[in-house]
């Protein structure tokens, strides 16, 4: 079937889809190029098919997604990808869709950021739909990333995404909300904050959204992907050129930011599709980083308890494979004023107690694990206030912050 690719109000390309299987089988013909999404190799004029179709795969529910298989038996799909031409590619995040060339729409008609949408696709990710039932597939649902369950719904007028934890320990919904708190003490970046609900004893995270009809979310894969890498330039270059290349304000601010929070909650998932720029899609000016978001994936999340301490090699993405290489790169910490973390673990032990997956030695190892971060970052601020004075010792490594073989040594 044929589609026009949308950015809002403007068309960009006209596909060929596969019905059954969702692929982009032709690119029919290239109507305005400069719309296209951010990362999209063009080969003689025309967008490569495969990048589009990794693309547009992209903004479907990945297979990995917990409760997926059931959900789609629920929904009666034999694959995530089908669901994208049932909402017409529409997302929460960006303002991309396609329009079917027989019968086409208006955005303003259809769009889910002014007109509501079923929440059918999100109770059958939940598992609280009824199979056999007559289900509208039209939601925002169909194009939310991540492998954790999660749904959008409209709260007194406001798109909000709900979003659970995992088995055993249900603990990432509570870690969204501590590292909310985080933000709000460290006082320095911009942030999305979660709060906490409970549905039948099962704790989930809620948070607004942070796009507008205005705006669109481009993740930092899609970013990085914009250039060619060359193999002398590290990841952390790499992607720091992607940004002055595209004109994105503030990115190394922002990172220096980022490094130093994930090392705070000992985040371990923070890869190139959760975080990266807004972008305006009317002007296609760049507004500068996006908000901080999903942050559950730390904090020992998925870890027995025996194996919570703050020690120095917590594995980290995207840019080091551990903490404290990865800290090297986040420059000064001079900013970061400690006294305002104090009792931060205090807090965490509030939030914990309430949660009938997490038992007292838990909660103790949890919170220690968090205040050992915050110690371990205020004497790796105090150490570069040292060097400041009076230069590295001779027993550290005298490799570049930005070399993979640089690591802050932690006591």
């Amino acid at each position: 079937m044929i589609y026009t690719l949308m950015n809002k109000y403007t068309p960009v390309v006209e596909l060929n889809i596969d019905e059954d299987t969702g692929a982009i089988l032709k690119v029919v013909q290239v109507i305005h190029p400069e719309y296209l999404p951010v990362g999209i190799a063009m080969i003689r004029g025309i967008p490569d098919r495969k990048s589009l179709n990794d693309w547009w795969r992209g903004r479907s529910i990945p297979a990995s997604r917990s409760g997926i298989r059931e959900a789609l038996d629920i929904l009666k799909v034999s694959y995530t990808e089908q669901l994208l031409t049932k909402c017409y590619g529409l997302s929460l995040s960006d303002q991309y869709w396609i329009n079917p060339k027989a019968h086409p729409f208006k955005w303003e008609d259809i769009n889910f950021f002014h007109n509501p949408f079923s929440d059918d696709v999100g109770n059958a990710l939940f598992g609280q739909a009824t199979p056999g039932s007559e289900l509208d597939l039209l939601s925002p649902c169909n194009t939310s990333d991540g492998w954790l369950r999660k749904k959008w719904k409209i709260i007194d007028g406001e798109r909000c995404l709900i979003k659970s934890g995992s088995n055993p320990f249900q603990q990432e919904p509570l870690n969204e909300v501590i590292a909310t708190s985080l933000h709000r003490r460290l006082n320095r970046g911009a942030y999305v904050p979660y709060r906490l609900i409970w549905e039948e004893q099962i704790p989930y995270s809620i948070c607004g959204n942070i796009i507008t009809p205005e705006t669109e979310l481009v993740s930092a894969y899609h970013i990085y992907r914009s250039q060619k890498k060359r193999n002398h330039h590290s990841v952390y270059e790499h992607f720091l050129l992607c940004c002055e290349h595209l004109g994105i304000p503030g990115m190394q601010e922002f990172l220096n930011y980022l490094l130093a929070f994930d090392f705070l909650i000992a985040n371990t998932d923070r890869h190139f599709g959760n975080f990266g720029a807004i972008r305006n899609v009317d002007t296609l000016a760049w507004v500068g980083p996006a908000p901080i978001y999903d942050s559950g994936t730390s904090l020992w999340h998925d870890q027995v308890t025996g194996a919570i301490h703050p020690g120095g090699d917590v594995p980290a993405h995207p840019f080091r494979p551990t903490h404290a290489q990865q800290i090297a790169l986040a420059g000064s910490l001079d900013w970061i004023d400690f006294s305002a973390l104090r009792d931060i673990d205090e807090e965490f032990r509030v939030l914990l107690s309430a949660s009938p997956y997490i038992d007292e030695a838990r909660t103790d190892a949890l919170c220690q694990g968090l205040k050992g971060r915050v110690r371990q970052l205020e004497q790796l601020a105090l150490q570069q206030r040292q060097h400041a004075v009076t230069g590295p010792s001779q027993d550290e490594p005298g490799a570049e912050p930005d070399s993979p073989d640089f690591e802050i040594k932690l006591s």
